[in-house]
């Protein structure tokens, strides 16, 4: 979940964006009307987490999304013609956030925070501009400074997936890929629905086994350790309430997304199992070997750490192995802490 950046400290740029529906009412992101609907006329609308009813003349098919937003509508079927966000690494190939996108067949607006070319946006002549919201009211990577600007181009959809339980924005985001014309009867995404539901039993059932077993979700940057709160992240608030046992941080920086530590009071906490921030703009286990008290960390020594999808790709077939990952490291892990 979005964690830290290399400007200056704020909630929206350190959010560490780590639900009470069960998975029962997911069931009606398979079915039923869209929240999208286009008319004998040709227009097209769809309600946002904001609760702007966004309208088109016809469906979108112009799309520009944020990265992670346009990998989940590649799983339902729809395309976008632009990204920004982190969507390929130096060595040119896709970004752990890309997900399934081919990243060469998509104009890349911005690869990093506060990337944004105008000019290249206003080219594409999007129909609509798509993203995630990790704080009220806020397009995720759409840069402050020149927001007003790019949202005139073209309207804006905003999915909240913060604060909330993960089944809410799979729904949300299930939703709005139907209105953009995705068939959530076809076989892919009810085999993906299907996994997803067997993959939380799996969870549940290892976090019942296993009990005992204490997990931290972290990130680390070169100054500092962010042990994170599972109650403001989707996913990890899921997993907690399939019964999950993660560290609860006491000293929570504003906002209340992470506690901040620095390396010398990493160990803080004692965890038996670390799931560590994967994203690019984290440090992972391989550049770590300096920090002695990371070294130390009791789940380190015993090799039980496993990589976290912060920022998840908001579909089912998105979030199922990460799901089926997490239970099979729960199901092996041995109490260290």
């Amino acid at each position: 979940m979005p964690r830290v950046r290399s400007h200056p400290l704020s909630r929206r740029g350190l959010l560490t964006a780590f639900g009470a529906l069960g998975i029962g009412s997911l069931a009606t992101a398979c079915g039923g009307a869209p929240s999208g609907s286009e008319s004998k006329g040709g227009s097209w609308s769809f309600e946002d987490d904001r609760g702007t009813t966004v309208q088109t003349d016809g469906r979108p098919e112009a799309i520009v999304a944020f990265v992670g937003t346009a990998a989940v509508l590649h799983d339902y079927g729809i395309e976008c013609v632009g990204v920004f966000g982190p969507t390929k690494g130096e060595d040119g190939e896709a970004d752990v956030q890309a997900g399934d996108l081919d990243v060469d067949k998509v104009t890349v607006l911005g690869n990093a925070w506060g990337e944004f070319s105008i000019e290249e946006y206003a080219a594409l002549e999007p129909d609509v501009l798509i993203s995630s919201m990790y704080e009220e009211d806020t397009l995720w990577y759409v840069p402050e400074e020149s927001e007003e600007e790019i949202l005139s181009i073209a309207p804006s959809i905003g999915l909240n997936v913060a604060d909330v339980s993960l089944p809410e924005p799979l729904e949300r985001h299930a939703e709005l890929a139907e209105a953009l014309g995705a068939d959530l009867n076809s076989e892919q995404a009810t085999e993906a629905k299907k996994r997803f539901d067997e993959a939380s039993d799996a969870l549940r059932e290892a976090a019942e086994a296993n009990g005992g077993i204490k997990v931290m979700a972290a990130s680390g940057d070169a100054d500092l350790f962010y042990a994170s709160n599972p109650e403001t992240a989707a996913d990890l608030r899921y997993f907690q309430e399939l019964g999950v046992d993660f560290v609860i941080p006491d000293n929570l920086d504003e906002g209340g997304f992470f506690e901040s530590l620095s390396w010398e009071n990493a160990d803080k906490y004692s965890a038996d199992l670390i799931m560590l921030d994967n994203r690019s703009s984290a440090l992972q286990p391989e550049d770590l070997g300096s920090k002695p008290t990371w070294k130390e960390l009791p789940a380190v020594e015993a090799d039980q750490v496993i990589p976290w999808v912060s920022e998840p790709r908001f579909s089912y077939a998105g979030c199922a192995p990460l799901i089926e990952d997490l239970a099979e490291a729960i199901r092996e892990a041995e109490k260290v802490g």
